[in-house]
């Protein structure tokens, strides 16, 4: 057995246990066992569940950023490209296994008690922030409107995760738009 493949099979399964219930819900005992191995070797792999925790925010932050990447890579225009924030956000609050962002749910359940956990979600946040503006950059903008669409991508996620709809995507879409055409100089972007 390749020794990489029970640390990553142990990793994917902590992120799907963490999402579904909680970090803090998720026992040690649980997880070997829905992970398919035993606990010599989840230790073997991992010294404690904050290192396993830091795993799965690593392979979060890494999901994220690919994903978002790719989507944002198809888009033709600088315009749509930061549109195509929040048409992945619009796919992503489809999927049945969305539950908000990890980062902010690992934050304000662990924030508090491990500084690790949070810096981790602060530099993801701040990540995400640096590459809306090179977006913004790309797109001619002020240095204001990076902010207010991470800002605006940010409260989606959340009021998706609460409302459970993918409503909020749509809706931050439209905001989006406003503020770019704003931030732009852009009359009528539909030329009507």
């Amino acid at each position: 057995m390749d020794t990489s493949e029970p640390r990553t099979r142990i990793v994917a399964t902590a992120d799907e246990l963490y999402n579904a219930k909680g970090i803090q819900a998720v026992g040690m005992d649980e997880l070997r066992a829905a992970a398919g191995v035993s606990l010599k070797r989840l230790y073997q792999e991992f010294p404690s569940k904050s290192s396993i925790v830091m795993a799965v925010l690593e392979r979060r932050h890494a999901s994220w950023t690919e994903g978002l990447d790719a989507t944002v890579r198809q888009a033709a225009t600088p315009r749509e490209r930061l549109l195509a924030i929040f048409d992945y956000l619009a796919a992503w609050f489809c999927e049945d296994s969305f539950r908000g962002c990890g980062f902010i749910n690992s934050f304000a359940e662990l924030g508090a008690i491990s500084p690790e956990v949070a810096e981790y979600a602060r530099k993801h946040k701040e990540s995400f922030q640096n590459y809306v503006g090179h977006l913004a950059r790309e797109a001619g903008a002020p240095a204001y409107l990076a902010p207010q669409l991470s800002i605006l991508a940010e409260g989606a996620q959340t009021t998706a995760a609460i409302a459970g709809t993918p409503d909020a995507a749509r809706q931050a879409r439209a905001a989006a738009e406003v503020l770019i055409d704003a931030a732009l100089g852009v009359e009528d972007p539909d030329g009507t």
